[in-house]
This record gives structure tokens, C-alpha cells and sequence, in this order.
């Protein structure tokens, strides 16, 4: 999306430059109308019509990813994320296991957050991995998130929310699925 939209300013600019540098010539009403209906068409209808149907062609199927939608064959880990003023509260309620800022996921599968606030405006985002969602107190909201690959993540709250916010951090280990699987074998057993 950055990418286009430096695209299209650099087109804008380029014809800025072009109508400040373009000298006038004779030319007859009916020709300057016709002039200004192409600029009118192409410039108001035609350049922002193609804009938006290129960016919804890129990010619908992005955005249809990070849906919680069933995955065929598969059950998908629910995490429920809290966001307070300033941490992060980790709920595993099927396991019955709370981590305190850290996440624990298993790579290459899908799993939803469901994401709330206790108190202000929070927002989950993990950079690397794509997930942003606000958090909303008295409102949950869904965010699935999938690491494609084992790794440590960093994630922290992109809405500020007072004068904590700057270290309301958190990590987000991925592990392959056997090891996440004894992860949370062994966190089970220590709660």
C-alpha cells in the first residue's frame, strides 16, 4: 500500500508540475471544455475508482486471512488477551493456564485472540506477524494470528493508553507444534 501510494503522488506531483509549467495556447472554448472533461473523468472518476479497486484487490485477501473463519479439519486454539494499564493479561481457558505478557503459540497454525480491555483503549499488534486490532473495554474482538515459523516475536500496544504506555510490551514465542504442545503440558502442570 506504500508502495502505491508513493506511485500516486509521484503522478500527482508530476502533473502539478506539468499545469504550473504548461504555457497557454490558442485554443477555442469547445477544446478547452473537452480538456477539462477529461481532467474532470480521469483525474476525479477514473484515477480514484482504479486506486481503491487495486488497494481492496491487495487488501481484502489480507484482511480475509486475519478473520477468525473455521479452518476445515481443524480446531483452533482460542487465547483470551487483556489489556490493562500497563500489561498484558494471557488466558488459555481450555488449559487453564495465565501468563502475564508473553503469548505462546504453535507455528504454522492459526489461533484467535480474543481481545479485550479492562479499562482504556489498548491495541494488539504484533508487527512481524501482521496482527493489529484495538481493544475495547466492554467488547471483545477477534484477531487470528498465525507465525509461520518458529521464532520470538515482539508485540506491543499501538493506542496510547496514559503515561505507561511506552513499556506496555509483550513477547509472542512460537513453537514448533510438538514443542508447543510439552510447553503447555508443563505450564498446565505448574498452575
Amino acid at each position: 500500500m506504500s508502495s502505491f501510494a508513493v506511485l500516486v503522488l509521484l503522478v500527482v506531483v508530476g502533473l502539478w508540475l506539468y499545469a504550473l509549467r504548461r504555457r497557454p495556447g490558442q485554443i477555442s472554448q469547445e477544446q478547452a471544455r473537452r480538456i477539462q472533461n477529461r481532467w474532470i473523468i480521469g483525474g476525479g472518476l477514473l484515477l480514484p475508482i482504479t486506486s481503491m479497486g487495486v488497494l481492496l484487490a491487495f487488501g481484502i485477501p489480507i484482511g480475509h486471512r486475519m478473520l477468525p473463519l473455521p479452518v476445515a479439519g481443524q480446531d483452533v486454539l482460542r487465547i483470551e488477551v487483556t489489556g490493562h494499564q500497563w500489561w498484558w493479561q494471557v488466558e488459555y481457558p481450555q488449559q487453564g493456564v495465565e501468563l502475564r505478557n508473553e503469548l505462546h503459540i504453535p507455528a504454522g497454525q492459526p489461533v484467535d485472540l480474543h481481545l479485550t480491555s479492562n479499562d482504556v483503549i489498548h491495541s494488539f499488534w504484533v508487527p512481524r506477524l501482521g496482527g493489529k486490532l484495538d481493544m475495547l473495554p466492554g467488547r471483545t474482538n477477534v484477531l487470528r494470528l498465525q507465525a509461520h515459523e518458529p521464532g520470538i516475536y515482539h508485540g506491543q500496544c499501538a493506542e496510547f493508553c496514559g503515561t505507561g504506555h511506552a513499556h506496555m510490551q509483550f513477547t509472542v514465542h512460537a513453537h514448533a507444534p510438538a514443542d508447543f504442545a510439552a510447553w503447555l503440558e508443563s505450564a498446565d502442570d505448574s498452575q
